[in-house]
């Protein structure tokens, strides 16, 4: 069982930054691919970025491509999501995900954390 606790969200300006972080609980995190999709109201979940494992096989969707960046620390059992330029399209609310590798860019993970809820004001 793993257990995802997401924070980091808030109301920020377009053209502003943010850092989402995910702590998850469990002792094999190195061993998960982890993930960030996004949810608008009225919209279904989409995809934004995975990590296979540390070090490499990132993943993003066209729209964050070079805006975004996931990360992850195995050490502290935490991914992170840092969001920069970004823009009124962005506002959703965040939810990390977990799965043991390989990553996929649909839904279909195993764990999923409560959402974060990020703003983003023109």
């Amino acid at each position: 069982q793993v257990q995802l606790v997401e924070s980091g969200g808030g109301l920020v300006q377009a053209g502003g930054s943010l850092r989402l972080s995910c702590a998850a609980s469990g002792r094999t995190f190195s061993n998960y691919a982890m993930a960030w999709f996004r949810q608008a109201p009225g919209k279904e979940r989409a995809f934004v970025a995975a990590d296979n494992r540390s070090g490499g096989n990132t993943y993003y969707a066209d729209s964050v491509k070079g805006r975004f960046t996931i990360s992850r620390d195995n050490a502290k059992n935490t991914v992170y999501l840092q969001m920069n330029s970004l823009k009124p399209e962005d506002t959703a609310v965040y939810y990390c995900a977990a799965k043991p590798r390989p990553v996929v860019v649909t839904t279909e993970y195993d764990y999923w954390g409560q959402g974060t809820q990020v703003t983003v004001s023109s």
